[in-house]
């Protein structure tokens, strides 16, 4: 069983407010549409590389489209 990702994203809206559809910005940046799916829906975290292409699609930076949450504080 896959784990799932901690890492959260905001693609889809994005990806709506520049009028794109899966097929476009999956093809733009080199990605099948199955694996944009997969990243929207936060199944699968993609690799740092993927992660730069799709910001730049974007003109955003990383964590203005990826959230990964602050971890816990710790007891004691």
């Amino acid at each position: 069983m896959v784990k799932p990702t901690l890492v959260s994203n905001s693609i889809r809206a994005h990806r709506e407010t520049a009028g794109l559809t899966q097929a476009e910005l999956a093809r733009s940046i080199g990605v099948t549409r199955q694996t944009l799916i997969a990243i929207e829906q936060e199944r699968y975290s993609p690799t740092l590389e993927l992660a730069f292409q799709i910001a730049r699609a974007f003109g955003v930076g990383l964590d203005d489209l990826f959230q990964y949450p602050a971890a816990a504080p710790k007891e004691g």
